[in-house]
């Protein structure tokens, strides 16, 4: 299964709320690293819709410019 932004948004969005309600230091610092890593893992799922709208745009765009050469 592919993680989404959101799915590793909500992730850290739980981490975070555990962290503040943990009353531990150990808890709170294992909860603020998994915060930390969601959010990470986030920003890349991120990243990679982004560019692969991008990749699919330009081979539209190339598809595009190859239907309208006409051979003589």
């Amino acid at each position: 299964m592919a993680q989404t932004y959101e799915f590793c948004s909500e992730r850290a969005d739980e981490a975070a709320a555990l962290a503040a309600q943990a009353t531990l230091d150990n808890v709170r610092d294992r909860e603020l690293r998994s915060e930390k890593t969601w959010r990470v893992l986030a920003e890349h799922a991120r990243k990679t819709v982004e560019e692969r709208e991008k990749a699919d745009r330009v081979r539209a765009d190339k598809r595009a410019a190859e239907s309208t050469v006409v051979e003589i």
